[in-house]
């Protein structure tokens, strides 16, 4: 499973590179598909299929990604219109429309949100490979952390396998990966870096955690299975969802991106 795991990752990891590189509509493709099969697996596990809601959503997603290119207003409002047809579309159970509706908001407002910081003009594509390798190094620092060290479970009720050693070690692979890809890029070096890094990586596990918490409710390993060895994208995803949301928010509170702190 390690190997194909490897494998996938290996695959997978170019393509991004090379469409965050790129920017514009060959960014928001890869997004905009990233979204509509994020919905397509969001509500199939929690209505156990892929009805007229789910295809609402995940198109409404996908839309909204790509108007995101040039119109972050009209990609966040295309992901509202998504979230609310979702809901009116959902049948007669209440929760399971809720669940649906959330389910877009849960794959489109990230996925707007890192359209909108690869069109920043200081720089956007340099900040969306820091996002992506701060979050990979997450992952990787905290399974070889975790496997090596192991200890106490973070939350045993959620994730029977991740370890606070797993989170520390996560926290240092990621401060250390941005604080790479920041001198890499000629951009901010100092102290401010290794926080952020650290940060987002905390906030990529409490991604991890909500989504392990979300298929537990729904009594299920992985959220697809269209990815070898790691399941669905939401796997995949999950710790970069909300993380590309905690980079939006630093970017807006401070007006400046990530790279250009000190």
């Amino acid at each position: 499973m390690l190997k194909t795991r490897a494998l996938s990752a290996i695959i997978m990891a170019p393509p991004a590179l090379l469409a965050a590189w790129a920017g514009g509509y060959a960014f928001g493709a890869m997004i905009a598909l990233a979204a509509g099969l994020m919905c397509w697996e969001w509500h199939r596990m929690m209505n156990g299929g892929f009805g007229l809601s789910g295809r609402i959503a995940a198109i409404g997603c996908a839309i909204a990604s790509l108007l995101a290119v040039t119109r972050p207003d009209f990609g966040l409002s295309m992901t509202a219109l998504a979230a609310l047809s979702s809901f009116g579309l959902g049948g007669e159970d209440r929760s399971g429309r809720v669940w649906g509706a959330f389910g877009a908001i849960y794959a489109g407002l990230p996925s707007v949100v890192m359209v909108w910081l690869r069109a920043n003009p200081s720089g956007g594509d340099a900040i969306i490979w820091w996002l992506l390798l701060v979050v990979w190094a997450t992952d990787i620092g905290a399974y070889a952390f975790g496997r090596l060290i192991g200890g106490p479970l973070l939350m045993p009720n959620v994730s029977p396998k991740k370890t606070w050693a797993g989170l520390i070690g996560g926290m240092i692979s990621a401060a250390l990966a941005g604080l790479a890809v920041s001198a890499t890029v000629g951009a901010g070096q100092g102290a401010a870096i290794l926080i952020a890094g650290a940060g987002i990586a905390v906030v990529a596990q409490i991604g991890d955690l909500f989504e392990s918490w979300v298929k537990r409710r729904c009594n299920v390993k992985d959220s697809s299975n269209i990815i070898p060895g790691h399941g669905g994208v939401l796997d995949r995803v999950d710790g970069l969802l909300t993380a590309a949301l905690a980079v939006a928010i630093m970017t807006l509170m401070t007006g400046r991106s990530v790279l250009e702190w000190q």
